[in-house]
């Protein structure tokens, strides 16, 4: 005759279970994506127009990145590294060049008028760009218009950008706008 086996007793697995699955998910921290902080432009109006905007050709900076991660600026191969005060030569245009941007006059509430760059960096990379050297571009673009809006700021109000006020702030951004235009990736893989 056949002895009967012992059944296990099993009916406290499953709370043990979800107790271990709880204290995972509230020890546990998950990595979270972080992108670029930059203002979007406001969604225009449906009844709108779109009209392409003429730039002169002095008054851009073209700053690409190829598929090697191999910088240009201007024209010319550069480091990461010379970026940053290309760019913001560039913006600021200090000696009044013919090959930088223009100045206009502009009214800037609680300044008065004041000479603004109509500089504008053109950033564009191709599809086998990486990531790294993507986010190390804007990084030292940002780099060069924060150190634009501190000498500014520096001049204006003896403070750096960073410790003014809202109200200032505003007014340091209407006299050096961030003024970024990012085209569309290159895919160079694709025969003509």
């Amino acid at each position: 005759m056949a002895r009967p086996t012992p059944e296990l007793n099993a009916s406290s697995m499953a709370d043990i279970s979800f107790l271990m699955l709880i204290f995972w998910l509230t020890t546990t921290t998950m990595n979270s994506d972080k992108g670029l902080q930059r203002r979007l432009p406001p969604i225009p109006p449906e009844d709108q127009k779109t009209e392409d905007i003429k730039v002169k050709e002095r008054n851009v900076i073209q700053v690409k990145i190829n598929q090697n991660d191999r910088i240009i600026a201007g024209g010319q191969i550069i480091n990461i590294e010379q970026l940053k005060d290309i760019v913001a030569d560039f913006i600021a245009n200090p000696t009044n060049s013919d090959s930088k941007p223009e100045k206009e006059t502009k009214n800037i509430e609680g300044l008065g008028e004041r000479q603004v760059s109509k500089g504008v960096v053109s950033l564009q990379n191709t599809r086998g760009t990486s990531y790294n050297s993507y986010l190390m571009v804007q990084n030292e673009l940002a780099k060069a218009f924060n150190q634009l809006r501190d000498d500014f700021a520096k001049a204006e109000f003896g403070k750096v950008y960073a410790s003014l006020d809202e109200d200032h702030q505003k007014m340091v951004r209407d006299a050096i706008p961030l003024s970024i235009s990012e085209a569309e990736p290159k895919d160079i893989t694709k025969k003509k």
